[in-house]
């Protein structure tokens, strides 16, 4: 297998190169103003180390695959087209309204309780720039209004001269009969060919989200259109990039659904979080092929931290209908947590509790903390891990940044010291256990609001900051072990290069198992199975585009299900593709019951008011080689080594009052076997490992290191 994945994040640019049965990572700065560039240092330092060309490389790999956050940094710098929209007649502040939550969805419980200061965010789409059009059709899909064409045309006439680059239409019940949203696009071709307005694009909602709620779909398919150009220019660029130094095949994607595709079959709003997802998709192939059992996945990097869970077998939790930014959207997606808590976020001065804030904001890659040197005035986590002493000036990222102490203490005393009343070493103490506590307790909620302990977990720490915070981490959550997985400090591009291609296709639907008010089963298994099968022939379509076998495709059949009119619903995925007769449809609803339970106790379930299915999902796939991991648990049997250190420096630790001397060490110490006692600290090419005192570090295989209180003796 030889195979290049990258993970293009807000602060640096991860690498990994599988070539035969070598493993090679490269990292290098983002480069905002065009992705390409980075990309190419990244590639540059992996194949060094490789020893083959980039040519070479690029010209005999299998696929190239990218993750990106690219989407994420164009919503929140709100770059994008100005957008126009079709509505039905009577549904123009469908979008305004936001179910009238939208003031606080995306922002933290603080803000969301402050309902006196609520404020919904500006929409991307204006009332404006908002036509409704007279046509209408009823819930089962029959045309209650016949689409008014003339005013039709009349309505894409207004938007365009009102400066709309983009269009997007949203007709109420349009999933269940696209008929007069299709109609619209003809009418759009026939009035507006390529050749006059170019590469307009039009987006339908039914296309974008299969799934009833007007307000979710059309967010959808709003943001989908906000993001095309950039993406569209953005992915682009790269493909162009590839073209030109020997690259001859499809360029992959990755999506935040965990699966990826070609370029061609991506929609832009697919992409966002793709990054951070590719993380979750590593986190599991390493817990199944591991048996590590249930795991928490921690990426810490430059910007942010994201948190995912995979509970043994490999069972990831989805969102749904998602908050990306501000905005429900209606997009099976793998749940995340994220918060801005990485090695670029900003420390502040928080006036109210007269303590230090760490983020959200982040200095990123450029210009990036104030110790890079590059321009950077505010003080970042990074800074203050440089002066604690963690950090190597000269041997930051294999040498390939230089960090300036004097810029970083500059930084924090000028705007921290004296508004804390405070020293400068005591001020990043703060700062280091602020950030990780933070961390702490963001783990603790995500996995305690769903009725676990992180004690029956294994944590994860990567990225290029997790093994340099995992002690810190763990000793504020209180677990006593922590994992820094293979390839850590690129261990979502690991991902990236191990996700199938898949593709998702969703419907709504009215379906009744048990009607509790007549005691009656389901019996309806043609149109069951005729929805299914539609579904199928879709995804199938969709990765018979991209030149996959028909033999290789596999279908995954999921079901969103509730009891009664509850508005909670939960997903099932079951491997009853077909239903065929009455004792089929038993089983679906006991594998319901169970899955209710394990949800929310055991006792909860309420099948007296009757079951029904809501959505309809098929996930058609093709299985891909991936990176094979072995050997990350430890055998209490074994015997280690303690190598002899390059050296000491003098670090500090909170708990402690003086600086502690601190044995340092080497790329060496990742060697299979090694144990150090601390206080340590191991530095390599691509990431610092922290081994705080009380504290002990043991190199497992492939690079995987464990932090761990207690002897694995």
């Amino acid at each position: 297998m030889k195979r290049v994945s990258v993970d293009i994040g807000g602060t640096f640019t991860d690498c990994f190169v599988v070539w035969d049965e070598r493993y090679i990572e490269g990292k290098a700065l983002t480069t905002h103003h065009n992705l390409a560039l980075g990309f190419n240092e990244a590639l540059a330092n992996a194949c060094r180390q490789l020893e083959v060309g980039v040519g070479t490389v690029l010209s005999q790999v299998d696929s190239v695959r990218y993750a990106t956050t690219l989407g994420t940094n164009a919503l929140i710098q709100r770059k994008g087209p100005r957008i126009g929209m079709l509505v039905t007649g009577g549904f123009k502040s469908t979008i305004a309204l936001s179910r009238a939550r939208g003031y606080g969805e995306g922002l933290d419980q603080a803000r969301q309780m402050d309902i006196p200061n609520a404020r919904r965010p500006e929409p991307i789409v204006p009332i404006p720039m908002i036509r409704e059009v007279r046509e209408r059709v009823d819930y089962q899909g029959k045309v209650f209004l016949k689409l008014d064409e003339e005013d039709v045309r009349l309505r894409i006439r207004e938007l365009v001269d009102a400066g709309a680059e983009a269009l997007v239409v949203l007709f109420t019940n349009s999933v269940v009969n696209p008929v007069h949203e299709l109609r619209v696009r003809e009418i759009f071709l026939e009035e507006y060919p390529g050749h006059l307005l170019g590469a307009m694009p039009m987006l339908l909602s039914h296309q974008v989200a299969g799934r009833k709620g007007e307000y979710a779909r059309g967010m959808s398919t709003i943001m989908d259109a906000f993001l095309h150009s950039v993406m569209y220019h953005g992915l682009g660029t790269l493909e162009l990039n590839l073209r030109s130094q020997g690259y001859d095949k499809p360029m992959l994607v990755n999506h935040n659904s965990g699966g990826m595709a070609q370029l061609n079959s991506t929609d832009a709003l697919q992409t966002v979080h793709s990054g951070p997802v590719s993380g979750i998709a590593a986190s599991e192939h390493l817990a199944l092929q591991t048996s590590l059992g249930n795991i928490v996945a921690t990426d810490m990097g430059g910007t942010s931290f994201d948190i995912g869970i995979v509970v043994e077998g490999g069972v990831k939790y989805y969102d749904f209908n998602p908050v990306i930014e501000r905005w429900l959207v209606s997009i099976p997606m793998v749940h995340l947590v994220t918060l801005g808590a990485g090695g670029g976020s900003i420390a502040k001065y928080d006036r109210m509790y007269q303590t230090v804030q760490i983020g959200p904001e982040s200095a990123g890659s450029d210009p990036g903390p104030a110790c890079y040197d590059r321009g950077g005035l505010k003080p970042t986590v990074t800074d203050a891990d440089l002066l604690l002493g963690y950090l190597d000036p000269k041997n930051y990222a294999a040498g390939t940044i230089a960090l300036n102490p004097r810029r970083a203490k500059q930084a924090i005393e000028e705007q921290l010291c004296d508004d804390l009343g405070m020293e400068l070493i005591e001020v990043c103490k703060l700062i280091k256990r602020t950030v990780d506590a933070n961390m702490a307790n963001g783990i603790a909620t995500e996995l305690r609001t769903r009725g676990y302990e992180p004690k029956d977990f294994t944590i994860l720490a990567y990225g290029g900051n997790g093994p340099l915070h995992a002690c810190g981490i763990a000793q504020a959550l209180g677990v006593d072990r922590v994992l820094a997985p293979p390839f850590s400090s690129v261990f979502s591009a690991v991902g990236a290069g191990n996700m199938n291609q898949m593709h998702i296709h969703e419907i709504s639907t009215w379906t009744t198992l048990f009607d509790a008010n007549v005691k009656r089963f389901y019996d309806d298994y043609p149109g069951f199975n005729g929805t299914v099968e539609e579904l199928e022939r879709r995804g199938r379509e969709d990765l018979l585009r991209q030149g996959m076998r028909p033999e290789d495709i596999r279908y995954r059949l999921e079901l969103d299900m509730r009891y009664g009119n509850q508005r909670v619903q939960t997903a099932v995925v079951t491997d009853l593709n077909r239903l065929h007769s009455q004792a089929d449809v038993l089983r679906l609803i006991d594998q319901f019951h169970t899955r209710y339970g394990e949800r929310f106790g055991e006792g909860s379930q309420s099948p007296e008011a009757g079951v029904r299915i809501n959505t309809i999902r098929v996930c058609s796939f093709v299985v891909s080689p991936t990176v094979q991991f072995s050997g990350i648990k430890i055998d209490p049997a074994r015997s280690w080594t303690t190598p002899e250190p390059d050296g000491t420096r003098q670090c500090h630790f909170n708990g402690h009052a003086k600086a502690v001397e601190t044995r340092v060490y080497g790329e060496a110490a990742l060697a299979e076997g090694t144990r150090i006692e601390g206080p340590a600290v191991v530095t390599t090419r691509a990431t610092t490992y922290l081994v705080e005192p009380g504290w002990r570090y043991y190199a497992a295989a492939q690079g995987a290191v464990w932090f761990t209180k207690n002897s694995f003796q």
